[in-house]
């Protein structure tokens, strides 16, 4: 069910947005950025692609939404997206969506269908990541997060531009645009992508981070315009 963020006095907006978190936890920050406004609803949508999609596409065609925000804390691939440090998508990829090859890896589109990456509306993610102090670059969804560090160079070799992995941006973005709604995703790094090392994470930092994210995103969010000619 969609989360109506709604505790003190309500603010009025044009712009209505929908934020789809996988878990509580990251649920419950980002809705701290929103207690005084009525123009964002945030869900916990459930982990991985498909639970996110299903989510996000029941709320879509529950409620008219101008804009998709994928969000929660991810690992970051290192040294460019240290722990603590806020990601803004300009590329959602989809990074394990096709074919164990001999030769490799074959995205999906490579075997003539469907697709693998969504884009964000580009003026939107620089207006962003100008309030944020936000990295921007590609943050790939995977089915099975990594775990090694073979697989963090594998992924880094296919996907350059990458700066965090996480489960639920690609599922979001196909649900957003079924129903033809740009889409973005915001990450905050809680652990780098390699080696699983649990005594590393820092769920808690990370989870203040996109809190404070969100809070300095608001302003940009409440005053954009999906129709703006320049922001494809």
């Amino acid at each position: 069910m969609v989360l109506q963020v709604q505790e003190g006095l309500l603010t009025t907006s044009s712009v209505r947005i929908l934020v789809a978190t996988a878990v509580p936890a990251e649920r419950d920050a980002v809705a701290r950025a929103f207690t005084n406004s009525d123009w964002v609803d945030v869900i916990a949508a459930g982990v991985g692609p498909a639970a996110a999609a299903a989510a996000t596409a029941l709320a879509l065609a529950r409620t008219p939404y101008d804009l998709v925000v994928s969000a929660g804390i991810a690992g970051g691939f290192q040294p460019e997206a240290p722990v603590g440090s806020l990601v803004i998508a300009d590329e959602i990829t989809a990074a394990d969506l096709g074919a164990e090859t001999a030769d490799g890896f074959v995205p999906v589109t490579e075997l003539g269908f469907g697709t693998v990456t969504h884009r964000p509306p580009i003026a939107l993610v620089r207006a962003l990541a100008a309030a944020t102090g936000a990295r921007t670059g590609a943050v790939l969804t995977v089915s099975t997060v990594t775990g090694t560090a073979a697989r963090a160079t594998e992924l880094r070799a296919r996907h350059p531009r990458a700066l965090a992995e996480a489960m639920e941006g690609f599922g979001v973005a196909e649900a957003a645009a079924a129903h033809g709604v740009p889409v973005l995703e915001l990450r905050a790094v809680s652990n780098p992508v390699g080696p699983r090392d649990r005594a590393a994470w820092r769920i808690g930092d990370a989870l203040a981070a996109l809190a404070e994210g969100f809070g300095k995103c608001a302003p940009v969010l409440e005053s954009w315009n999906r129709y703006d000619p320049f922001d494809d």
